[in-house]
């Protein structure tokens, strides 16, 4: 089965890339040349665990393939993902403009039946957006090539991409006709024999699941960051809280750990989406306003620690921050609380010296050289005021304190993620603070 994928991120390299693995023959596009030609080469435009592997075992098998001509990549194809950015605009709202450039596209350049599958996190009612303007670009064209338009929306956690695509939860397709859903069946079948579900339904219902599975599961982070703070004022301790209401098996324990707000490049992008989506149709979705608004305020919890701690003179101070991902296992920084937390501690006058063992070069593109990064842990933590943990990756679980210790200029432990024992870290003479806890 022959598949085109347009664009080279990071929902389009792993679709691309796992279809690939599973036996198809795929055909990745991008406008950006040089991305192109480093795919060929075998640098990855993002980190994600696995991916390089994957990319280099199915370039060299002749199953993988990149290019910047999509009429090259949809010649033969029975499938084409659009799977390009849709950033949102200043109003919070999904700019699909790329989505729809390349819809048009299609619509000229496609030379056979084609189901036309938009794998991109896009707003209810994009499928006929995007069904217009191939029929325009067909019609322009004198064509009356037959096409369907599809919904697939991508379910990946950064971090477990490969295994969220190899072994999904559930696979939604959103079509309308029998023919789209027979292409799909057959497309998704790889994974359907090892038990995992397609769930077949209309595609406007296929567009809203996404951001609704999304904005559940922002809610949740939400709920339990305001749970958290009311803890604090009022002495309990939110691990203790989150472990008596995870074991309900009608809430369950994912999603519940308090922290610095979320990040990244769905939850913040959705949840802002959706909320739009709703006034555009005269609804106000007051509960997810709120799950925005507690998580805008999140991520400046951890800079009122700091700045409560040192009484408010933070000037000439120095900080060691221990990620810059907004998660770990991921280089992307989207979003990220540590872009808030530096620009709040650099515009009182401290500095700071990060590291993260794969964001230090997104960091370099992002905030520049505002901030200093360091080689490793412990070298950021040398002559440092405190130690921030901002996101946590695996390196950070098990830190040598006595090493940590002797390297800040005073023992002070601000834990973003509560990953730490509080009392453990007081009774080695550290202050401590966390999120929610004693």
């Amino acid at each position: 089965m022959k598949i085109a994928v347009v664009g080279t991120g990071y929902v389009g390299l792993v679709t691309g890339s796992c279809l690939a693995d599973v036996g198809m023959t795929v055909t990745c596009v991008d406008v950006n040349a040089q991305k192109i030609d480093n795919l060929k080469r075998g640098i990855l435009p993002i980190y994600e665990p696995g991916l390089e592997d994957i990319v280099a075992r199915n370039t060299k098998s002749g199953r993988l393939r990149f290019t910047t001509k999509l009429a090259e990549a949809i010649v033969g194809a029975e499938a084409a993902f659009i799977a390009v950015g849709t950033p949102p605009g200043e109003d919070g709202s999904a700019d699909l403009r790329y989505v729809l450039a390349v819809a048009r596209e299609i619509g000229e350049q496609m030379q056979d039946y084609l189901v036309v599958i938009t794998k991109s996190t896009v707003p209810v009612g994009t499928a006929e957006k995007v069904k217009k303007e191939l029929a325009a670009a067909l019609h322009k064209r004198g064509s009356k090539l037959p096409f369907d338009v599809a919904s697939n929306p991508e379910f990946l956690k950064e971090g477990a991409a490969i295994e969220d695509f190899m072994k999904p939860d559930r696979i939604v397709c959103g079509v309308e006709s029998p023919r789209a859903q027979e292409v799909l069946a057959r497309l998704y079948k790889p994974f359907t024999l090892n038990g995992h579900p397609v769930l077949f339904m209309d595609v406007p219902s296929a567009e809203m699941t996404k951001y609704a599975a999304n904005a559940m599961l922002a809610t949740k982070i939400s709920f339990m960051n305001d749970i958290a703070n009311l803890c604090e004022l009022l002495g309990a301790d939110v691990n203790q809280v989150r472990k008596g209401i995870g074991s309900d098996p009608r809430i369950g324990n994912r999603f519940i750990y308090p922290g610095i707000g979320y990040g990244g490049s769905c939850f913040p992008k959705d949840v802002k989406a959706l909320v739009k989506t709703g006034s555009e149709n005269g609804y106000k979705l007051r509960i997810l306003q709120s799950v925005e608004d507690v998580n805008e305020s999140q991520k400046h919890v951890l800079f009122t620690k700091v700045h409560k701690h040192f009484k408010g003179d933070l000037k000439g101070k120095r900080f060691a921050m221990w990620g810059l991902s907004f998660k770990p296992e991921t280089n992307d920084m989207r979003e990220a609380p540590s872009l808030v937390i530096c620009e709040q501690l650099l515009a009182a006058g401290a500095s700071v010296v990060a590291y993260d063992p794969v964001a230090v070069e997104e960091s370099k593109h992002m905030i520049g050289d505002k901030i200093g990064y360091a080689k490793d842990a412990y070298e950021a933590l040398q002559g440092a005021d405190a130690l921030l943990l901002v996101t946590e990756w695996r390196e950070f679980r098990v830190p040598d304190w006595d090493r940590v210790k002797k390297a800040l200029k005073q023992p002070v432990v601000f834990d973003g993620r509560n990953i730490y024992s509080g009392a453990e870290l007081r009774a080695m003479g550290f202050a401590y603070a966390g999120i929610g806890v004693k």
